[in-house]
């Protein structure tokens, strides 16, 4: 995955490519590149490294009123300045950027090998401007070259070109995510909203298989056979600020920091006189709802156990299955089968495959995301939004608090429909308190010791954490936090199972943070304390009064509140460790190695 952008329009186009790549560096960061095209022939810059480094690297500057750009998330080759984008043909006429995988691309390549065409790169993507070159050369015409190049095409992609002499960017979808951007005199494309949030907030969410011409005065959307095609205007109502870093040294600590009001976005209108209301979920809409499955990836991975754990606990059959293992794990699937798929991007590769098999076989689809008119909102059945805000971190922080307070309420409505479901038995109790679950958030934002514990522990040689319930996946979400972006060896567990092979590995340099939401939380006391016997020091995430805090050298404490919102205080307070820490080691925050935010490839 990688973040692709294109402008067109009236005066110079660098310095939007160049802010757009930057707004667009949690997709990836290996190596970045821009093209232009001003008349006088396509002018390329790309490097490996950070778009600073591209921008450094700019010995004259470019001038156009077109041009594409892209940053780099490694797939095919090495980062280097040859595998670098935008790629062109053997000429240097035809510049593209790209997105995704071409799966049969050793074939097109050596194809093309054999007509004459000079390679210089290690990538998949390297094939797509030598493809359109040579269509060109056969038809003489740039539209329909485009047009043949993305049938010959296996895979997924969004690629974006430009061409000697023309004043067009050509681009087009299939498995990875482009918007349109419309402003009054310009255009733009680009892999997200937030790449060109700041001119415009008008945008169409473009669907596999289109194909768009864009020239400085006018747009069009057809399919691959030239058809027209009619596409709606969407207004993003992020604010352009939200996509901003402001006063913070990270995105990461201002992500965090705006999950009050994030979570306040989340709650407001879906509870209503005691009950949970979504609007587009009218009563009976879950009627024949006998199994639930949750499919998704990493954080929202943890953020669907929460829901699962809930839905069971209303009496209703629930699972929550990792997306890329849906083919092996799913079990049986029919039309009384709703599969909610969670994926903040809505464009998560392994996450709308998934969805897309138990479609097949007669599921119902449910998308719970953060992007309005993503593929995953496009593709189910229903979408839920989540309503976080942009987030450009590349760890999740504040999406993760806003998607387990939406699946908690959405199990909530689903549990009101199925005939067979138990209500929780103080239902009402806990939304009421979800109520006071942003002012908790500041609470502990305001009276936080975690950079000081951080400071205390952060050489140490593993971190582990424990929790038990819902306690358990908000220690499976601080341990991937905490290795994401400190590179310190970090591991969750359920409470029950330190015990049943991971203690041999606790020692006094192994810090224990046991999570207690308020619920059952013996066997995370229990076995606290077993670990502080074998002398690792334990961080209780409790509150004051909570009898795990008697047993522990530290404490990260939160307020006393429902246990089903218990755990989404302490993982606030595992975010602020995993912050200070990474911060102690002087790890890149928002970039941590390897990783990008939306994993759009399988």
């Amino acid at each position: 995955m990688c973040g692709i952008i294109a402008r067109i329009g009236h005066g110079d186009a660098t310095e939007t490519l160049l802010s757009g790549l930057e707004n667009l560096e949690y997709r990836g960061y290996d190596s970045a590149g821009i093209a232009v095209q001003n008349g006088s022939g396509v002018k390329v810059r790309k490097c490996s490294g950070e778009v600073d480094e591209l921008k450094s690297s700019l010995e004259q500057s470019l001038h156009g009123n077109m041009g594409i750009g892209h940053t780099r998330w490694s797939t095919h080759g090495p980062p280097t300045d040859e595998n670098a984008h935008p790629h062109t043909d053997t000429a240097g006429d035809v510049a593209v950027v790209h997105n995704g995988v071409i799966d049969n691309y050793d074939e097109l390549r050596a194809e093309l090998q054999a007509r004459g065409h000079e390679f210089d790169s290690d990538t998949d993507t390297e094939v797509i401007p030598h493809l359109i070159d040579d269509y060109r050369e056969q038809f003489g015409d740039t539209e329909r070259a485009v047009r043949e190049a993305v049938e010959t095409l296996e895979g997924s992609y969004a690629i974006a070109a430009i061409v000697d002499g023309e004043e067009r960017v050509y681009a087009a979808r299939e498995g990875s995510p482009l918007v349109l951007g419309l402003d009054d005199e310009e255009w733009y494309l680009a892999s997200d909203v937030p790449a060109f949030l700041e001119h415009t907030d008008e945008v169409i969410y473009l669907e596999d298989g289109d194909l768009v011409v864009l020239e400085p005065d006018d747009y069009r959307i057809t399919d691959v056979a030239g058809s027209p095609i009619e596409r709606s205007v969407d207004t993003v109502d992020w604010d352009p600020e939200d996509a901003g870093k402001g006063e913070y040294d990270h995105y990461m600590a201002k992500e965090i920091d705006t999950q009050p009001t994030a979570l306040s976005n989340t709650i407001e209108g879906r509870v209503e006189d005691g009950n949970v209301a979504f609007e587009d979920l009218p009563a009976g809409t879950f009627a024949d709802i006998e199994t639930v499955q949750f499919v998704a990836c990493g954080t929202s991975y943890h953020a669907a156990m929460y829901g699962s754990q809930l839905l069971r606990s209303a009496g209703v059959r629930a699972d929550v299955l990792r997306a890329s293992e849906y083919d092996q794990t799913a079990g049986p699937v029919d039309e009384n089968t709703l599969v909610v798929a969670v994926t903040q991007s809505g464009e998560t590769a392994d996450t709308l495959d998934a969805v897309r098999k138990a479609t097949d076989r007669g599921a119902r689809s449910l998308a719970v995301t953060n992007v309005v008119g993503s593929t995953a909102a496009r593709e189910t059945d229903d979408a839920i939004y989540i309503r976080a805000g942009p987030e450009v971190g590349v760890a999740a922080t504040k999406t993760f608090s806003s998607q387990a307070v939406t699946l908690a309420l959405l199990t909530q409505r689903i549990a009101a429909d199925v005939p067979t479901a138990t209500p929780v038995e103080d239902r009402e109790a806990m939304l009421q308190s979800l109520a006071d679950l942003p002012e908790h958030v500041e609470t502990v934002l305001e009276t936080t010791n975690a950079e000081s514990l951080a400071r205390e522990y952060f050489d140490s040689d593993s971190y582990f954490f424990i929790g038990n319930g819902l306690g358990h996946s908000v220690a499976l979400e601080g341990a991937l936090k905490f290795k994401e972006i400190t590179y310190e060896h970090a591991e969750g567990f359920a409470s029950g199972e330190l015990k049943h092979g991971p203690l041999a590995l606790v020692t006094p340099e192994t810090p224990l943070f046991a999570v207690a939401t308020g619920g059952d939380d013996k066997k995370t006391k229990t076995n606290a304390i077993e670990a502080r016997t074998r002398g690792a020091p334990i961080i209780a995430v409790a509150p004051d009064d909570h009898p795990l805090a008697d047993a522990a050298d530290w404490q990260l404490s939160i307020p006393d509140t429902h246990p089903v919102w218990a755990g989404l205080l302490a993982n606030v307070q595992l975010q602020l460790v995993s912050y200070h820490a990474a911060a102690l080691l002087e790890r890149p925050i928002d970039k941590p190695r390897n990783l990008a935010k939306s994993v759009t490839v399988e």
